[in-house]
Order: C-alpha cells, then sequence, then structure tokens
C-alpha cells in the first residue's frame, strides 16, 4: 500500500475523484488494480478499466469495475467511449500505447494522469484536439505524507486490500519473469521460509 497504493490515491484525490467524476484506470495490474478499488470507495459512479486484451475482464469486475475495454480486442472501443470521463489514471506507457485514442475518451476539461515514470517516450499528440476540448495532462509519482496517511486510513476504514500471492523466496526470478508476461494477480509478495529439512 506505502508504494502502490499511495501512487494511484494521490491523483485520484489531488484531481477530484468523488461521486461525481467519471474515472477510467488504463492498466490492471499492480497499481491499476488498486487505482479501481479507490476509485470505488471515493464513490466514483463509474470505473471503467482498460486493457489491452480480455484476459483480465473477470478481474476487473470482481474489483469492481462497472465496465471493461479490451484495447487490442474490442473494435471501435475509442468512439464508443468517446467523451465519456473525467478523470483517466494511466498505469502503462509505452510508444505503441494509443494515447491520442485515451486522450479522446475525456469530457471537456478532463485529465490524463501517468503514474510513474515511462521508460520509454510516448507517442507524439495531436494537440490541437487537446487545446480545443481544455485537456489537461498530468504526471504523478508519489504521494504527500498526508496523503498516504488518508490512503491508509481509507483503506483500513473500507477494507480495502492489494490482491497479492505469495510465493516462496527461491522463485524470485520466475516471479519476476512472470510480473513481465502480466500473470501476476496483482503483487508478489516473496516469503523467506526456514529450511527445516
Amino acid at each position: 500500500m506505502l508504494c502502490a497504493g499511495s501512487t494511484v490515491y494521490e491523483p485520484l484525490k489531488e484531481h477530484g475523484a468523488g461521486p461525481e467524476t467519471r474515472v477510467g484506470i488504463i492498466g490492471l495490474g499492480g497499481l491499476g488494480h488498486l487505482g479501481l478499488l479507490f476509485a470505488k470507495a471515493m464513490g466514483c459512479p463509474t470505473v471503467v478499466a482498460f486493457s489491452r486484451s480480455t484476459a483480465k475482464q473477470e478481474d476487473a469486475l470482481r474489483l469492481g469495475a462497472d465496465e471493461y475495454v479490451a484495447t487490442a480486442d474490442q473494435k471501435g472501443w475509442a468512439e464508443q467511449h468517446a467523451s465519456t470521463l473525467d478523470l483517466i489514471i494511466c498505469t502503462v506507457s509505452g510508444p505503441r500505447m494509443p494515447l491520442q485514442e485515451y486522450l479522446a475518451l475525456l469530457r471537456p476539461k478532463g485529465t490524463f494522469c501517468q503514474v510513474g515514470i515511462p521508460e520509454e517516450p510516448l507517442p507524439p499528440l495531436e494537440i490541437m484536439s487537446l487545446v480545443l476540448n481544455g485537456t489537461k495532462i498530468a504526471f504523478s509519482d508519489s504521494a504527500s505524507p498526508k496523503n498516504i496517511r488518508e490512503m491508509l486510513q481509507m483503506a483500513a476504514d473500507q477494507g480495502i486490500k492489494a490482491w497479492t500471492e505469495v510465493r516462496p523466496m527461491h522463485e524470485a526470478n520466475e516471479a519476476v519473469a512472470d510480473m513481465g508476461k502480466g500473470s501476476a494477480r496483482f503483487r508478489y509478495v516473496l516469503e523467506n521460509k526456514e529450511d527445516t529439512a
């Protein structure tokens, strides 16, 4: 929670997530699943989860997503959801992500917030459509101490817990490889047990 939880809580809080905010969460992994949980806990009436394939659809719905969009599998997803969201929290990055399509999902004056630090350049932007829509682009990497305390209190009060899978320490290399493949649901905890043999 201190890392992933605060990373997604901060932009939700700072950009006004609440009962009148329609939120999109892009990427349903270690960060995204917590973003979904916190957006629902903040009372957002609609939270839409976006991922490339349908592989995580059932998990997203169990986490509380109101809708799930598989961008590589659903034709016309961008047009269908155009101008429907107030805030997008993006937990993924890469030069081939459909960034312009994601930005078009925002209502006028909506905010797109990239969390974390992208390892590769983001795709180029078509600026005029962003200017005409009043789109705000923000970045967030860490939370203030005040927001960390609030996030932990909300998690305690509402029973928000990261979905974790415990694996033995000797599987650390395999766990890293599985994370790279997107197999984690959604965070790995490595446990070092003493050898009793």
